[in-house]
């Protein structure tokens, strides 16, 4: 688990398939705790692809292409509040 707000976060379990669900790659595991079979979207585990953006920014960055328009509509919408 690679997710770094997950509770599980930096845990390793062993992988019992690997599919789509719920619109989204996903990995399927056996909690430890409660024995039930889990799942967790693929992106928040080791076993997802190195994310190209990340790979390229190299660190040098916190916003991704994607969130800056959302960032930017918010920066406006309190900027009309204040005036």
């Amino acid at each position: 688990m690679t997710h770094p707000f997950h509770p599980l976060s930096g845990h390793s379990f062993p992988l019992l398939s690997q599919s789509r669900a719920w619109g989204e790659e996903r990995v399927f595991f056996t909690d430890p705790q409660t024995h039930q079979v889990r799942s967790l979207p693929l992106a928040w585990t080791s076993l997802a692809p190195p994310d190209p953006f990340l790979v390229v920014a190299a660190g040098r960055t916190m916003l991704r292409f994607e969130d800056i328009g959302p960032l930017n509509q918010l920066l406006k919408t309190h900027q009309k509040e204040d005036h």
